[in-house]
Formats: structure tokens, sequence, C-alpha cells
């Protein structure tokens, strides 16, 4: 990761105000950063494209 780019970190629009068990992912150059909001001096978990598309698929189906 390069560190001159900051990452832009969002959370889900289902996250409440409230906290709690919440993850931030960013895109980035290639890769899917995934952290946890609650812990963010923690480094991130970072993965494909591709493999995120699919969580996000799998995930969301019903």
């Amino acid at each position: 990761m390069n560190n001159a780019e900051p990452l832009a970190w969002f959370k889900s629009s289902y996250s409440g105000a409230e906290g709690g068990q919440c993850v931030e992912v960013s895109a980035g150059a290639g890769v899917v950063h995934v952290r946890d909001s609650n812990n963010v001096a923690r480094p991130a978990l970072q993965v494909s494209r591709e493999a995120w598309a699919g969580f996000v698929g799998l995930a969301s189906a019903e």
C-alpha cells in the first residue's frame, strides 16, 4: 500500500450510529482493504477485487 495516498474507508449503510460490530472497506489499487472499525490501528486485511466481489455476491444472495 502506498502510504502517500490515504484510503477512503466506508461502512455499510446497515451499520447503526451506535457503533458495535462494524467492518469498513476501502478500494485500493487492485485490492480491497477490510478492517474492524473498533480497532483501526490493526493492519487491514487485503483481498483481491475478484474475491471481494465474490464475497459480496454470496453475502447478498437471498
